[in-house]
């Protein structure tokens, strides 16, 4: 039977003539070599140039990667060797090899050497740990060296082409060959060697359009392979393929079987000549150049051929070699210090069971672990799993296990077609109802996938149909206790519950339709949104692999990612899952290099989460008491990413998790207590700042302004107390936050703080510290104009020492008393504000005061002061004269006459001479009042005739200065145009008597 591999084009690129191509064995790029003198980088997974080096202008005959030294080394037809580092593009060495063009480089797998072959008929050895010196050198070939190629089983031989048809084998420590095999007719092209050591087989191609077989022991050969209409080109054993390839000039590329010699299948892609094949052990990818262009495709899926049981055990194919190994306590237990991180490497010690007798595109355990099956090249193997020991065997095109019965299986012959075998013996045989089968899938019911985007399940025991789900499955896993299936589809999966009682008492009773199958089987859970290229159940939960490299997990539909997995550049996921051991608690995966890895994943936990998503508390908290209080934090991150975060807090055991729970919750104390209990340590931290400005956030919200202050305290949130004191009015606190800000270096805050406090002083301070000293100086002109001279000669000595003139032109009150108007109603406006600052220190203002006070910042003090001097009432007049002497005394009054009236009081007190002497009181009063207005307003009237007079006399001061300046301006101009007319004229005089004399 013929292997069948799925072959997909992924690279096709159009380009000048492609006489070399080579495969990065990490990197999904393919190098070309083309005729234009290029080397270009293509990446096969987007189509994309990566890169492209301008080599020569002959032609690139042969470029390599050189993936350790990360270079890529290149010859050209100019006869040099050229190396290039091919991240940074940086030319390493240049040099000339050969005397003629140099066919073919071939890279040594470990040590530092590369050879060449020429058309000089030499071939050459370089080392570049020695600044790529020539080595030893190589004679023997009478014709053109058209390709050298190291020898894997023993690199210290190599083997070369030439055109006279020979092939020699050579060592590196000789420089004449071992031996020679001859056998082709013409010229031999290119050679390969087997790349696995139980075989001694060179591959050749040559002009004689035939591909030999050489076996380099016997030295005869082993088998010719005809096919080809023109000369070949390029040969290659597929280093993980049990393929050989050859190209030829006829535009095709043949693949023939490696171990039977059958042709397989012929590619030809319509762009000319095929010139070189590459392929590399980690892919299966193979790269074609041709004479327009480069073509890489994939040979079937690089998905490594592994399986495990439920005990560890894993059994893996490489080509046609089985092995096996197992996982069980390789990395260590949960508790153990030594026990290996996850995602390391589990250090595995492989070993062979034997080779298959067909080539493994498949391998799987059966339930017990008992039996593996080998499926490929369209037929089936079972073997035992320990002595791989032949069970049965067959031909089928898929071959799939049942979940309950150890030789129960089923295999598809042919499209139409399906057998199903119990305890290893054929059982019946059914025809499924579609078109089409395309594949099988086992379980707990068979599948088969329609043709018609479908798959229909089957029961194993009857062959009865049991339903059919229209979707179109990649692949379909079934849980352990058999109540679930998902069927993993191309960018989606559905979870579907099965109901076993119902299917199976519907085939007792025989209501089994052939159309529908059996009703209430299956009913539609939920569906997963993802695109899942592994998986395993684990109980209700179900642990995948996406294609995006993420290792997830899903729970009632809510999907949990565990980690995130490496990835190929294009990022692909690179793993894929074997299996989970519950002993262990922990799920296996393996790469494409056969790598394994491990997570650990707690069953209870797995098994607690799902007790959740059903809504089960009460065995949820049973569960609880089985799970270690290292894995409370992930169930709390669980809980809280379904809602029940008040749950999360009781259960978690980060205090960073429950500091944020506490604060979402709205629970301050929880959160100021946790924050009490930081240790000393790490009170300074960052991330501890950070948590006490989200508590002093949470706190203000609430209105706590104690704990508000006390958490900005604790981060020194200066901006956060400067707000909170401004707004309550914390006088004694602002002075506070002023002082400590100065001290952190906060300037912007403590300028701020003090500047509301009053304390101008402080500022004027501040800025000169900070060495402000312009804005000091402007802020005393406003505020502390008894300071103005002080901090303008400071900033004059400091400005001196990077412009003198500019230092010189700043004005003071002392020298230039005429540029500081009103300073002296300045200097009374500050000794009022701060005698009205110490008056009103000890008290403060009331905040009743505000609508009033508020409207005194509108005020402009000094024109304040001045209008009130200018609206002062008059002086008082000058005293007046004394008084006359008084008149004599009258002579006394004769006595009055006899009145009925009553005789008056002998002690009453007459009041007319009290009423004269006040109203004499209040005239001395008022006259003092008017003498004193008189004074006031004569010192008002002085003082406005001194400023006017100087202001006058600065006025005049200034115009004099002007006149001065502009007479000193015309004087220069005069002066300067006199010189210039004097040098005129003596120029006209010059040039009369130079006329003169020529005369």
């Amino acid at each position: 039977m013929p292997i069948r591999l799925d072959i997909k084009k992924k690279l096709s690129v159009s380009s000048e003539r492609v006489k070399s191509v080579d495969i990065h064995p990490t990197e999904t790029w393919a190098l070309a070599a083309l005729y234009s003198g290029n080397v270009t980088i293509w990446d096969y997974e987007s189509g994309s140039n990566v890169k492209t080096f301008e080599v020569s202008e002959l032609p690139v005959r042969c470029a390599k990667f050189i993936t350790r030294k990360q270079w890529i080394v290149c010859s050209s037809d100019d006869m040099r060797i050229r190396v290039y580092n091919y991240n940074t593009m940086e030319k390493i060495k240049d040099f000339e090899g050969h005397s003629d063009y140099i066919r073919y480089v071939e890279v040594h797998p470990s040590l530092p050497y590369f050879l060449t072959s020429s058309d000089d008929m030499t071939i050459k050895l370089w080392d570049w740990d020695h600044n790529f010196d020539c080595t030893q050198f190589f004679e023997g070939h009478s014709h053109y060296v058209m390709m050298v190629r190291f020898n894997p089983k023993d690199t210290n031989t190599f083997a070369s082409a030439s055109l006279d048809r020979s092939i020699k084998v050579w060592g590196l420590g000789s420089p004449v060959p071992h031996y020679t095999l001859e056998g082709h007719e013409r010229g031999v092209n290119c050679i390969d060697y087997y790349p696995s050591g139980d075989k001694p087989y060179i591959l050749s191609g040559a002009d004689d359009r035939t591909v030999k077989i050489w076996d380099y022991q016997t030295k005869s050969i082993v088998h010719s392979l005809d096919g080809h209409s023109h000369n070949i080109c390029s040969v290659m054993f597929h280093p993980k393929l049990p393929l050989i390839c050859s190209a030829s000039e006829d535009g095709t590329v043949r693949l023939w079987q490696s171990t039977t010699y059958r042709a397989e299948t012929t590619l030809n892609y319509g762009m000319e000549r095929a010139w070189a094949l590459a392929a590399t052990r980690e892919t299966t990818k193979l790269a074609i150049g041709f004479d327009e262009g480069c073509v890489v495709i994939e040979l079937g899926s690089d998905d490594p051929v592994v399986s495990m049981d439920g005990t560890g055990k894993v059994v893996w194919a490489k080509n046609n070699e089985i092995q096996t190994t197992t996982v069980k306590g390789l990395a260590g237990a949960i508790d153990d210090e030594d026990a290996l991180p996850d995602g390391e490497r589990l250090p595995v010690i492989p070993r062979d069971l034997g080779a298959c007798e067909l080539y493994p595109q498949s391998i799987k355990h059966n339930c017990n672990g008992r039996f593996i099956a080998v499926c490929g090249d369209g037929e089936y193997i079972i073997y035992t799993a320990q002595a791989l020991r032949n069970k049965a065997f067959g031909q089928a095109i898929d071959f799939v296990w049942s979940a309950t019965g150890t030789g129960d299986y089923a295999i598809r012959e042919s499209t139409n077609r399906v057998k199903f075998f119990k305890n290893f013996k054929e059982s019946r045989t059914i025809k499924p109802a579609t078109a089409s089968a395309d594949a099988l899938f086992g379980g707990h019911l068979l599948g088969v996938k329609g043709g018609d985007s479908a798959v229909l399940f089957y029961d194993w025991d009857s062959g009865e149909f049991v339903r059919k789900i229209d979707v179109a499955p990649k692949e379909v896993y079934w849980s352990d206790a058999g109540n679930l299936v998902l069927i993993a589809c191309a960018d989606s999966a559905y979870v579907l519950s099965y109901n076993a009682a119902t299917t199976a008492s519907a085939i007792a009773m025989g209501q089994v339709s052939p159309e529908d199958g059996v009703d209430g089987s299956f009913d539609l859970l939920y569906e997963i949104s993802d695109t899942i290229t592994s998986g395993e159940w684990v109980g209700d939960c179900f642990l995948y692999c996406n294609s995006s490299g993420r290792l997830n997990y899903s729970v009632g539909g809510k999907i949990q990612t565990l980690v995130h997995l490496d990835t190929s550049s294009s990022g692909a996921t690179t793993h894929r899952i074997l299996g989970y051991l519950a002993k262990e608690d922990r799920v296996y995966l393996v790469d494409k290099s056969l790598n394994i890895v491990s997570y650990k994943i707690m069953l209870a936990v797995l098994q607690y989460q799902t007790a959740v998503m059903r809504g089960d508390f009460d065995v949820a908290n049973d569960l609880l008491a089985a799970i270690p209080e290292a894995e409370y934090t992930t169930i709390a991150r669980f809980l809280e990413s379904q809602g029940f975060k008040e749950e999360a807090l009781e259960v978690t055991t980060d205090d960073d998790h429950k500091f944020d729970l506490s604060l979402e919750l709205g629970k301050i104390a929880i959160a100021h207590g946790l924050m009490e209990d930081i240790p000393p340590d790490e009170k300074n931290s960052i991330d501890t700042m950070a948590k006490w400005k989200k508590l002093s956030d949470a706190a203000l919200k609430i209105s706590d302004f104690e704990l508000t202050e006390a958490c900005s305290l604790a981060s020194d949130d200066f901006p956060g107390l400067l707000l909170l004191y401004s707004a309550v009015g914390n006088f004694d606190g602002m002075e506070a936050l002023a002082a400590a800000a100065q001290q952190k270096g906060k300037t912007n805050v403590a300028f701020i703080a003090y500047l509301l406090t009053g304390n101008v002083e402080a500022c004027a301070d501040l800025l000169i510290d900070t060495n402000r000293l312009p804005e000091a100086a402007f802020f005393a002109r406003t505020y502390l104009p008894s300071r103005v001279e002080e901090i303008v000669s400071l900033w004059k000595a400091d400005l001196s020492k990077v412009s003198e003139t500019a230092a010189n032109a700043l004005a003071d009150p002392k020298s230039s008393p005429d540029l500081f108007p009103d300073l002296d109603v300045a200097l009374q406006v500050e000794r009022m504000f701060l005698a009205q600052r110490e008056a009103t220190k000890a008290t403060g203002i009331a905040a009743s005061d505000y609508p009033t006070a508020k409207d005194d910042l509108e005020l402009d003090l000094i024109a304040l002061v001045k209008s009130q001097a200018v609206a002062a009432p008059p002086p008082p007049a000058p005293p007046a004269p004394p008084a006359p002497p008084a008149a004599p005394p009258a002579p006394p009054a004769p006595p009055a006459p006899p009145s009925d009236e009553p005789p008056e009081n002998p002690f009453a007190v007459d009041d007319t001479a009290a009423k004269a002497a006040a109203a004499e009181k209040a005239q001395a009063e008022r006259r003092a009042m008017e003498a004193a207005a008189a004074t006031e307003r004569r010192r008002a009237e002085a003082e406005a005739k001194r400023l006017a007079d100087e202001a006058a006399a600065a006025e005049a001061a200034r115009v004099a200065a002007e006149e001065a300046a502009a007479a000193e301006t015309a004087r220069i101009a005069a002066e300067e145009a006199a010189a210039a007319e004097a040098a005129r004229i003596a120029a006209e005089d010059d040039d009369l008597n130079d006329f003169g004399d020529d005369w």
